[in-house]
């Protein structure tokens, strides 16, 4: 029940997290390593080219990839805790580096607007005795409290049910993009005319390591001693670079097909924007700004300082300065949100394979979303922060952990499903040499021999990360434990008892036919076990010897969600079984049957329609949104219903109040209300039509084919002027709404209609009792 995208929308939607690493890493990499950092920062992003490969092949293996489910099918379900223990901490940290950062780059404008102002003496004496000299704000502390703000935001999106939208992340990425080329433009033509030299080459020598960037090997010459080490080292503080590749393994579920070869373009698309914003971008600031001010004042915001030394008028840099803080708030604060859906889609993913318990999932009373988890991942988010105290350094420092031990596991199990995984795979990574029957894959070799050495080396040279990393992931990895033995004994005393009350049916595609339900049967769609008045009120209207009764709960999932090999606690979960047998019990209390389906969705209205029209359905019944009337409810389906392909039944989409009236909506083309004076003016017409001679052939339905034709011809011509007369027309009030009625076919009969064999239309897994 998904709504595809393609794949410039997927891109745009992973570069909204990995595009964001380009306004901190290149400061956070060279305050570890010195003037060479550019070079490392390049190396990551052509390195990043076989990382994403690597994803790229798990995708082809699996409908929906992910870390979890890629080793967990490699390794089992230890490595598999511990691997999205580590991703979490990758995710939760996503937020924070990237709030702060957007608020370095809010708060160094701010600073330099009054810098400006007080040069041109427009600073009154009063706030310069307030500061004691030019009003500055703390840069860190103001970074914290945006950063605060606007995770606060984001949660209360989430909490209501934010959606991922591929319109906005493509918008962000087109203002990004004329950002971009601006920056890149500009910079090289300044280069050019300036003369500025390239950073010094990455070699031993050459790289400065900072104490801090030594960690635990801070008393020692290792660095030095042993060449190799230190470029490990120097590549280490700069892998943050390519950090949300994880993104792409989670959207390509949501890729318009053909899948694999539109995953490929986005991956491409990826490599080339992020090589070029990151890499160049990166070198281009070493080689613009002053050493003297980069580190010291631009560490944390290199794009705005290579703004502000570029040639040309200063007006214009400043007005360039503006633009790229509101380019960054834009990519840095949407990568916030991106972090709080990511990781709400990954423990969603693990609690339906039974790792968390239900009550992690519990569905908020109002808006129905797992606020459980949301509120778990931003409560870790702001303690992030304010323990922080808005230091990039040390945020990226603890960031990296997860990045590359996330990287590395993901690659140690894709090598060894290689070997154990016989099945179809549409693309493995290159190259590979073929001796006799064993194939040795040795692009997958040797991308997992860099990720493990630099994960190896980063837990000696980044303390806080190791610290923070391994005391966070072990946390994370109790939970788990804890929570799935909790689960286990809890479905080992339920699962005998709940098949022996329902039946589990668990299928790739929607047929009616595997739910036993007749053609013209009515869909109830439920969410909530306490909301039932339509389903009541549905058993009391409904004939089930002529029309079967449906009820329907869509399973709202997000990035990661539930993939193969299902077991009954992710088929069925605790809500529903509860939902379900309290629906169960109304419908023995009418003395009715009704069969039960659970479907799995992203956009609730596109499963809705498909799940009527697979289902073949004349009717869907709601209860009442709190969120949205009747009118926007059925406008929502009105959508689905047009964006799905051919064929398509109509139905009738009814809303069910709390005091049994309903409002009903026609979904689809059918033949629409006329007024009483609407129908004798056809007839009027017609009659003085018929006065005219030739006119024996005129009908009353040729009249108004004539002037809808006309209307149209009209509105094409001048839509505001035809606009403009049909509100002036509308009159009166509309036609009183009605309880369903079941109508006969044309001859009157109520036989099963015989039509053209159906086109089977590509769903998700559909699970639920019957």
């Amino acid at each position: 029940m998904l709504t595809f995208i393609s794949y410039w929308r997927a891109a745009a939607i992973v570069l909204n997290d990995l595009g964001s690493s380009a306004f901190y890493a290149g400061g956070i990499a060279e305050q570890a390593v010195g003037k060479s950092a550019p070079w490392f920062i390049l190396g990551v992003m052509l390195f990043a080219f076989a990382v994403r490969s690597v994803y790229v092949e798990s995708c082809s293996m699996f409908t929906r990839g992910g870390v979890y489910r890629v080793v967990k099918e490699a390794l089992g379900g230890a490595f598999a805790k511990f691997s999205v223990s580590a991703l979490m901490f990758d995710y939760i940290l996503t937020g924070p580096i990237s709030g702060v950062s957007a608020g370095q780059y809010i708060a160094g404008l701010i600073n330099e607007s009054f810098a400006a102002a007080d040069a041109h003496g427009w600073i009154p004496r009063a706030m310069h005795m307030m500061f004691q000299g030019t009003p500055r704000i703390d840069v860190n502390h103001a970074a914290a409290a945006f950063a605060v703000l606007v995770t606060l935001y984001y949660w209360w999106q989430n909490l209501k049910g934010i959606e991922e939208s591929s319109d906005k992340a493509l918008r962000v990425m087109q203002i990004t993009t004329v950002m971009v080329v601006i920056l890149l433009t500009w910079a090289i033509y300044t280069v050019l005319h300036t003369g500025a030299h390239l950073p010094p080459l990455p070699i031993p020598e050459n790289l400065k390591f900072s104490p801090e960037a030594l960690g635990f090997l801070k008393n020692t010459d290792i660095a030095k001693t042993f060449g190799l080490f230190g470029i490990l080292i120097a590549f280490g503080h700069s892998v943050l670079a390519m950090s949300g590749e994880e993104s792409l393994a989670q959207v390509n579920r949501e890729i318009a097909s053909p899948k694999l070869r539109n995953l490929k373009r986005a991956a491409l698309i990826i490599a080339i924007f992020s090589f070029v914003f990151t890499g160049l971008g990166t070198m281009l600031a070493v080689m613009i700004i002053p050493d003297e001010v980069r580190v010291s004042v631009y560490r944390d915001n290199l794009i705005s300082g290579m703004a502000m030394y570029m040639i040309g008028p200063h007006v214009l840099k400043v007005v360039f300065r503006v633009f790229v803080v509101v380019v960054g708030f834009l990519i840095l604060s949407g990568a916030i949100n991106t972090s709080i859906i990511g990781s709400n889609g990954v423990l969603n993913r693990v609690s339906e394979d039974g790792v968390l318990t239900d009550w992690f999932r519990r569905p908020h009373k109002r808006f129905g979303t797992s606020y459980r988890i949301v509120n778990l991942i931003v409560g870790l988010q702001l303690f992030t922060i304010v323990a922080s105290g808005g230091d990039v350094i040390l945020l990226g420092d603890a960031y990296a952990f997860g990045v590359i031990w996330s990287f590395t596991l993901n690659s140690v199990a894709m090598l060894v499903l290689r070997f154990k995984y016989k099945g179809e795979r549409g693309w493995r990574v290159p190259p590979n040499i073929k001796i006799g029957k064993v194939e040795i894959p040795i692009g997958l070799v040797s991308v997992f021999l860099v990720l493990f050495s630099v994960a190896v080396v980063n837990l000696f040279t980044k303390e806080n990360a190791t610290k923070w990393g391994l005391g966070f992931s072990l946390v994370f990895f109790a939970i788990f434990t804890i929570s799935e033995k909790i689960n286990k004994r809890k479905f080992a005393h339920v699962e005998q008892a709940m098949q022996e009350h329902f039946h589990l049916l668990h299928q790739e595609t929607i047929e009616r036919e595997a739910v036993q339900v007749r053609p013209g049967n009515v869909l109830v769609t439920v969410r909530d076990y306490n909301t039932l008045n339509h389903l009541r009120w549905t058993l009391e209207t409904t004939n089930t010897s002529e029309a079967d009764i449906v009820v329907m709960e869509a399973r709202l999932t997000g990035y990661g969600s539930a993939d193969r090999d299902l077991a009954m606690e992710q088929i069925f979960s605790d809500y529903e079984q509860t939902l379900f047998t309290k629906a169960v019990s109304i419908a023995e209390g009418y003395g009715k049957t009704i069969s039960l389906l659970v479907v799995p969705a992203r956009d609730v209205w596109s499963a809705i329609v498909q799940t009527a029209n697979a289902l073949e359905s004349s009717a869907v019944v709601s209860g009442i949104s709190s969120k949205m009337t009747g009118e926007e409810q059925a406008f929502r389906l009105g959508q689905a219903w047009e964006a799905m392909p051919e064929p398509k039944r109509q139905f009738v989409f009814m809303v069910v109040r709390a005091d049994s009236t309903v409002e009903s909506y026609r979904i689809g083309p059918h033949t629409p209300t006329m007024k009483t004076e609407d129908v004798h003016l056809v007839h009027k017409i017609w009659l003085d039509i018929k006065n005219l001679q030739g006119t024996e052939d005129i009908h009353h339905s040729d009249i108004v084919t004539l002037a809808l034709t006309r209307l149209s011809r009209d509105y094409n011509v001048d839509k505001d002027d035809v606009l403009k007369n049909l509100k002036k027309g509308v009159r009166g009030a509309p036609p009183a709404t009605t309880s369903f009625i079941r109508e006969p076919d044309a001859d009157g009969s109520s036989q099963k209609r015989t039509e053209a064999p159906r086109r089977e239309q590509p769903m998700p897994p559909v699970t639920g009792p019957k």
